[in-house]
């Protein structure tokens, strides 16, 4: 990587806790711990409570939601998470080692995005249904057309040398406030998944409402880490 540069995932979300005396200081920052401890967990739970509810083999169709589940709650989420500075497993790891495993898990998403899009389209050729009739597959390929955008620009920022110097910051600022606009529209489309006679046929009642309000946790600790990340490095450079 060129002189001067830094990956467009080094800046590391930090607890600023302006204000603030000590008492509180230090339960601002636990609460912003177990935000992303929390966030890690429902991710995680999400992915597990859809595939008990698909039955993975049972079915063509029952890989979409696995795959997709798998890609968009936990890897994505995961992906992000990582750079946090509190309540993060990789808190301890090297910037560089960071930006590795970033890599890893966005190539995993795009990996079952795709094989969640093929077993859908797949399963809706043997029954004869038409394509892209509901908001939730409009959705989804908006998404998937998002996260694909997201990763070549990802590859332009591995590979400083592929652009100029003086774009590189800039790039960077678009990469992240991208990927926050994925992020939150992968939420959307997860949530619209809910609202599919699939899974209505499945979960009623209070657990319903339960399942549509999970994945906005993650959400908010992703987009509130992301906006201070960058803020902060906007306030220290000013």
């Amino acid at each position: 990587m060129a002189r001067g540069m830094r990956s467009s995932l080094d800046v590391e979300y930090s607890a600023v806790g302006e204000g603030l005396g000590m008492r509180e200081f230090w339960l601002y920052v636990w609460l912003r711990r177990l935000a992303v401890v929390a966030a890690h967990i429902i991710s995680l739970g999400l992915v597990i409570l859809t595939s008990i509810l698909s039955r993975p083999g049972t079915s063509l169709f029952s890989w979409h939601p696995v795959c997709m589940s798998l890609g968009f709650c936990l890897c994505m989420t995961q992906g992000i998470l990582l750079f946090s500075a509190e309540g993060s497993p990789f808190c301890f790891k090297s910037r560089k080692w960071k930006v590795r495993l970033h890599w890893f898990f966005q190539a995993v998403l795009l990996v079952c995005g795709a094989t969640g899009f093929s077993f859908m389209v797949a399963s809706k050729n043997i029954k004869e249904h038409p394509h892209f009739t509901s908001w939730h597959s409009l959705l989804g390929v908006a998404t998937m057309a998002a996260i694909v955008l997201q990763a070549i620009c990802g590859v332009f920022l591995l590979f400083p040398k592929l652009i100029s110097t003086h774009s590189f910051p800039r790039l960077r600022l678009y990469h992240a406030t991208c990927g926050l606009v994925a992020y939150m529209l992968a939420t959307i489309t997860v949530m619209s998944a809910m609202f599919t006679d699939w899974f209505q046929a499945l979960v009623r009642g209070t657990i319903w409402y339960i399942f549509l309000l999970l994945p906005l946790f993650p959400a908010l600790v992703v987009m509130n880490q992301i906006t201070s990340a960058f803020l902060l490095k906007k306030k220290i450079t000013s």
